[in-house]
């Protein structure tokens, strides 16, 4: 397979960036693609799976939190989270100490939607990784933790805690 071909020594070079490139395209526009049918066949889209996701990642996420990682307006998530909680797919309340945080956490509904979207995921990842292993894995995350600003790598931290 020509995707599994060791990157030239001259890896930095524009035909090599412009592969990697493809390849990152390619590969997520593979991997939404069923998950994307499945999200139109209930009148949703990737606004809605990301908060799906990372509501479930963390539970009592507040509304700003998501609106940092989702790097969206005030506006477009307001739209999402309200399709969302109409649908009973999420639900919102205040926060303990500030009345005035909304705190989101998936109704069992949600829970389940998010779970067969990242089923989907999860297999095809897996997959992926165990053709790579684990030497390739590491690389992977090292190459996309770089695309990811310096400033932002928190929010990436902050899930895995």
């Amino acid at each position: 397979m020509a995707a599994s071909a060791p990157a030239s020594p001259q890896f930095l070079r524009d035909p090599e960036l412009r592969r990697g490139l493809e390849l990152l395209y390619f590969g997520y526009s593979h991997l939404t693609r069923s998950i994307d049918r499945d999200l139109a066949a209930q009148g949703l889209g990737r606004a809605h799976h990301r908060a799906l996701y990372f509501i479930g990642r963390k539970p009592e996420l507040t509304v700003s939190e998501l609106l940092a990682l989702l790097a969206i307006t005030k506006q477009s998530l307001g739209r999402v989270l309200t399709e969302l909680g109409e649908r009973g797919l999420v639900e919102t309340r205040p926060g303990e100490r500030d009345r005035r945080q909304r705190l989101l956490r998936l109704t069992p509904a949600g829970a389940a939607l998010e779970s067969s979207l990242f089923e989907q995921a999860r297999q095809r990842i897996a997959a992926a990784y165990a053709r790579a292993g684990q030497h390739a894995v590491s690389g992977f995350w090292t190459v996309l933790e770089g695309l990811v600003p310096e400033a932002e790598r928190a929010n990436i931290v902050a899930l895995s805690g």
